[in-house]
């Protein structure tokens, strides 16, 4: 098996594997403290979930406002240098979070975090898409899953350990590898971004921000975005607000919670490449359809099962509908994109996060703290129905279009 990772990594460009080892470099280092994020805020502040909650929509929010700044930048000045920028203020916030004393200091700093932090995430995907083509895209996407959760495999396990003896020792880590990161690509990436054509008029960087407005008056690409705001409000709970209702109402250790997280992403470092190739040539709308219902499954589970041999088992079925999500949906917004526009298409798919990044761990904090915490897993089932049939209507819209057409290759024009 081993072997044949191997050899499916070694077919992808040189510069895309290099690429693939900073990005993990940068993934562990992310995966020791975020896992425990909510808990870490919950326990050094003695707040409850509302107010954990309300921090994470604050953090949602501005980096929203930086993913969409960060991908008309990319756009318009290069790949390279807008995610140099992204991990140097990745570095710099870390550090700052481990320092914070006080609940509203930490508000103000997650605010300017999530603006300048995120800037670099457009860059970096729409990087992925103008080095990979045809099938080696999807393939691609699933490879950086592998890797963010190979990462996961180690991190969590390591800072559940680490955070028993200082969680500021997580934050120390977390700059060093965004900064070490950032040193991989300024050394030896170079710049991705096509070439404009002589046709093509310069924009100037006010012209390259309207040019959201063309990306908004993409119909179906906008409905996708719709769809995934759905589904996303129910998958957003792994890392918000599960570990603190498995802590509170199971008595699962930080520890125990790392174990599932790392359970997790072994389970993507060892199947991703096989799905995902299995995958391929299924209609992307019916493969969103599948992994809604694997979602729904896995988070209803908590809210009837107290074992943890069973909170094994709804992880385990969460991450099937994960690793068929992820890849099929970022695949499907690089080929959405016209590629000199890839920059800001990734950027607005990055609505289909942060809207509800924004209320999903607000709004579970309120039914936590206010009613049975179970009921937050009940409607987690039902909006995971909403999900199916939202995809199942865009499905009939597309069908057409995707019928018999792999995953890989299913351009739209915007409408």
């Amino acid at each position: 098996m081993l072997k044949n990772i191997k050899q499916q990594y070694e077919a992808f460009p040189v510069t895309f594997r290099v690429l693939i080892a900073g990005t993990f470099i940068d993934r562990v280092g992310g995966a020791l403290i975020f896992p425990f994020l909510s808990l870490y805020v919950a326990q050094r502040f003695n707040v409850g979930m509302t107010e954990v909650g309300l921090l994470f929509g604050i953090w949602s929010v501005s980096s929203l406002v930086g993913s969409m700044v960060g991908g008309a930048l990319a756009d318009k000045f290069g790949r390279k240098v807008i995610m140099i920028c992204g991990l140097i203020f990745s570095a710099c916030s870390a550090l700052l979070m481990g320092f914070v004393n006080d609940i509203h200091a930490f508000y103000l700093l997650a605010l300017f975090a999530g603006v300048f932090s995120d800037i670099g995430g457009p860059a970096q995907q729409a990087m992925v898409a103008d080095l990979l083509e045809g099938d080696q895209r999807a393939e691609g996407f699933g490879l950086v899953r592998v890797v963010g959760n190979l990462a996961m495999t180690i991190g969590p396990a390591i800072g559940g350990l680490l955070a028993g003896i200082s969680y500021l020792l997580l934050f120390i880590i977390d700059a060093c590898a965004s900064t070490i990161t950032a040193f991989i690509v300024y050394k030896t990436i170079p710049e991705t971004k096509p070439e404009r054509s002589d046709d093509q008029p310069a924009e100037s960087v006010l012209q390259t921000l309207k040019g959201y407005g063309t990306v908004a008056k993409d119909g179906k690409f906008m409905a996708y975005i719709g769809a995934t705001v759905i589904m996303v409000l129910v998958y957003t709970q792994m890392y918000s607000t599960l570990p603190v209702f498995l802590n509170r109402m199971h008595g699962v250790s930080t520890q125990g919670f790392g174990y599932l997280m790392s359970m997790n992403a072994a389970m993507v470092v060892v199947m991703q490449f096989g799905i995902t190739r299995r995958i391929r040539n299924f209609q992307p709308m019916v493969m969103m359809m599948a992994a809604s219902l694997l979602y729904g499954i896995g988070y209803t589970m908590f809210g009837f099962v107290d074992q943890y041999i069973f909170f094994m088992a709804a992880m385990a079925i969460i991450t099937l509908g994960e690793m068929i999500h992820i890849p099929v949906a970022q695949a499907l917004v690089a080929n959405f994109a016209p590629e000199e526009m890839r920059g800001r298409y990734m950027a607005t798919y990055g609505l289909g996060w942060a809207i509800p990044n924004s209320v999903a761990a607000l709004l579970a904090g309120l039914v936590m703290d206010n009613y049975d915490p179970n009921l937050l897993w009940y409607i987690a089932g039902a909006l995971s129905l909403v999900a199916i049939a939202s995809f199942w209507l865009l499905y009939m819209r597309t069908r057409d279009r995707f019928e018999s057409v792999p995953i890989s290759e299913t351009a739209i024009k915007p409408e």
